[in-house]
Order: structure tokens, then sequence, then C-alpha cells
């Protein structure tokens, strides 16, 4: 355990100073734990999620399609007539963000919601970068307001056999999706005030026109055919990313036969962010290395130390679990510590509601203290790259930080109160 916690910490270090470099750091580090686990190429394998992978890279590549489409030209004409100034302009496209996140892939969402932002950018001249990485932790944030936001989510409705609605109201009290608004709402506030100064006033143009709405229909059908896939049961793991792929290519050949279009292969394969792709990969076989070595079960069985205080284990395993996903992946963390927080509360004589809705909100909120905290954060800062703009992790952190605190703390409150 103690050199695996050695090679994870290195790893970390060297992602958080150098950023240009990450996607080789997390190869690198993965080849090391792949080593020291004497993981097969089937581990290997089986330790990435294709599923994110491909959702990622389909919706690229759709997204790509529907800004060629100029139809985010039009969407960024629509707020720019509806809102006064930059101020505004960030905080309604943030919401909007996270609505559309607590039905669909977070990542999928800031894919979706980052083109119309960059270009109310481009057509203000100003920097995308503070815009963008709030569109991504509010994105974040809602992931864990309905069965079908998030991963843990879904890992949550299984342990509790919660359904779509108990999000809403479980057991005669109001559910997770409301406790979720209440820190969407506080977070709203924060930034509001990081954005204070940006009074820049905005001022109408003429709306861009749009020709091709197929790119749209494909953006909406994903959306779509996704909300439809979360009741499918006993579906294959990576069904989400097979329909994303599915509909890039549908547009990819209705590009290349309708409109003659025979650059278009080259074209979407150019936009599809590999960097990205490749730190992803790498972080999901170093968190499958730490979990082998038993270091996130190790770091579990701490909270079987704390005591029969109802109150101190819910804190501790609040902030704990915000602490930890800043820097490991909330899936794998979550999944260990489910059963964990089952058997506390059976042993103190209660319903793992409280504990466990404390554990989502943790963990799933936690991710947006840091960069590499969440994949759809590292999308983000992957689509700001692509664009020229490289994102230090301060320039993150200045809006991370307060933005998680705000939202955990109410969250908290919330969890404690109604359960």
């Amino acid at each position: 355990m103690v050199p695996a916690l050695i090679v994870f910490g290195i790893t970390y270090v060297l992602l958080f100073t150098f950023q240009k470099l990450r996607p080789y750091i997390a190869i690198g580090s993965a080849v090391v734990f792949s080593v020291m686990c004497r993981f097969t190429l089937s581990d290997i394998w089986g330790a990435i999620d294709w599923n994110v992978l491909m959702m990622i890279a389909g919706t690229m590549g759709t997204v790509y399609l529907f800004i060629e489409s100029k139809m985010p030209d039009l969407l960024a004409d629509i707020i720019i007539d509806k809102v006064p100034n930059v101020k505004w302009a960030v905080v309604w496209l943030s919401l909007f963000a996270g609505i559309i996140s607590a039905f669909v892939d977070n990542v999928a969402t800031v894919l979706m919601i980052a083109p119309v932002a960059l270009d109310i950018a481009k057509k203000l001249k100003i920097n995308p970068v503070a815009m963008i990485i709030s569109i991504a932790v509010s994105s974040n944030l809602q992931g864990a307001a309905t069965l079908v936001g998030d991963t843990t989510s879904i890992l949550l409705g299984g342990a509790l056999d919660m359904t779509f609605l108990d999000f809403f109201w479980y057991k005669g009290a109001p559910g997770l999706f409301w406790v979720v608004q209440a820190g969407a709402v506080a977070s709203a506030f924060i930034l509001m005030w990081l954005f204070r100064k940006e009074k820049q006033p905005i001022e109408s143009h003429n709306r861009t026109k749009v020709h091709d709405y197929f790119p749209t229909v494909l953006l909406l059908g994903t959306i779509v055919l996704l909300i439809v896939a979360s009741f499918i049961p006993n579906k294959p793991a990576e069904t989400n990313g097979y329909i994303c792929m599915a509909l890039m290519v549908i547009g990819v050949l209705r590009e290349l036969i309708v409109k003659k279009n025979k650059t278009i292969i080259r074209d979407v394969f150019k936009e599809i962010d590999f960097f990205t792709l490749g730190l992803l990969a790498g972080l999901f076989v170093v968190i499958a290395g730490i979990e082998d070595k038993g270091v996130i079960d190790a770091i579990s069985q701490l909270f079987l130390k704390l005591g029969n205080n109802k109150f101190v284990i819910y804190t501790v395993i609040v902030w704990a679990s915000v602490l930890l996903s800043a820097f490991i992946d909330n899936i794998p963390y979550v999944a260990t510590m489910l059963p964990v927080v089952m058997s506390l509360s059976s042993q103190l004589g209660m319903e793992p509601t409280l504990l466990a809705f404390g554990l989502l909100v943790g963990a799933t909120l936690g991710g947006n203290l840091s960069p590499i905290g969440a994949s759809a954060n590292i999308t983000g800062i992957g689509i700001l790259r692509s664009e020229g703009h490289e994102v230090k992790t301060r320039d993150f952190m200045r809006i991370g930080v307060p933005f998680t605190l705000v939202a955990v703390l109410a969250g908290y409150i919330l969890v404690w109160l109604f359960w």
C-alpha cells in the first residue's frame, strides 16, 4: 500500500505541475500501476471506462457538426438579446447547463453548452476561461439531482433500491433533487459575486441564420436517447457511449453522402480531443491500481473508528468525501463507501438514508475543488485548450473552491435537517 500511495501522490503532484503533459503523466502512471499490480491486458481494458470515453468522442463529433451548422451562433444571439451584461450571461448559462446535467451525463452537457459560451466570448472579445469553468462546475453539481444524472446517483439508487421519483420525494421527505437545487441557488450567488465586475454591456446583434437543423436534431436526439436509455433495465454498460457514437456516425455519413463533404471524416477526427481521452484513460487505470492495493478500502475503514455519534460520523463522511473526491475519481470511492455507510447505519440502528445521501452530496460535489476531480472539469479544460487557452490550477480553484464549499454546505445542512 505504501508504494502505491507514493506513486499516487507523485502522479497528482505532476498533473498539477505540468499541465501540458497531463495525458503522458497519467498514462505513464497507469503503466507503473499495471506493473505493480500485475494487471493483465484484460484488467487494463476493464479498468478503463469505455462508456465515458465513447460518450466524449461521439458527442465531440456531433458538437462539431452542431457548431458548423451555426446553431451556437444563433443561441448566443438569443442570450445576448435577453441579458444585460456578461455577469448575467455566465449565471444563466451555468444554470441552464445544470438543468440539462440533471438528466444527461455531465461531460455531454459541457460539450453541448460550451460552444454557446465560446461564441458569446468571441462576439464580446473576452476570455472564455471563467465562463467554461462555471459551466463545468454547475454540471457536476446537478449530477446528484436525479437517478440518471451521474454514475454515483445510479450507484446510490441501486444500494437503496430507489426509483427515479424517489430522488424528488423519498419516504415522506424532500429528496436529493431539492437538496441539490438549494445548492445550485446558493452557488449562483457565488457566481454573481465572482463576476460582479463583468458588467460589459451585451448589445443586440443581427441574428445568425441557420440553414441546416439536422445537427441540432442529432444533439437533441442524443439527449432524448440518453434519458430513454436510463430507464432500460439490464442494458450494456456502454449503452450511452454507443448512442453518442452512433449519432455522430449518422451525422458524418449524412455529410459524406447527402452533402458530398469529402473532408468531413478528417475534420471530425481533428475535433476529437485525444489529449482529454488519453488523460482520462490513464486515470481510470491509476484508480484501479490504488483500489487493488487497498488504498481506498483503508481510507474507508477509518470511518469505522469514529464511535457512535451520528452527527460526527455524518459530518466526517460528507467533508472527507469532498476532500477525497477532489483528487480521486468519485465512482470507485462511492462504490467502496456505500457498503461502509450501510454497515455503519446498521450498527447505529438507523436508516442508511442520512449517511448515504451525505456520501453522495460530498463525493459528487467534491470533484469541483480541483481541475482533475471530475470528468466534466477535464473536458471543459480540454475544450479551452483546443481554443488556445491554457487553464492554470489557480484559475480553476478561484471559481471551484467557493462554488463547492457553498453548494456542499447547503446540501450538508438540508440532508441533516430532512433525514
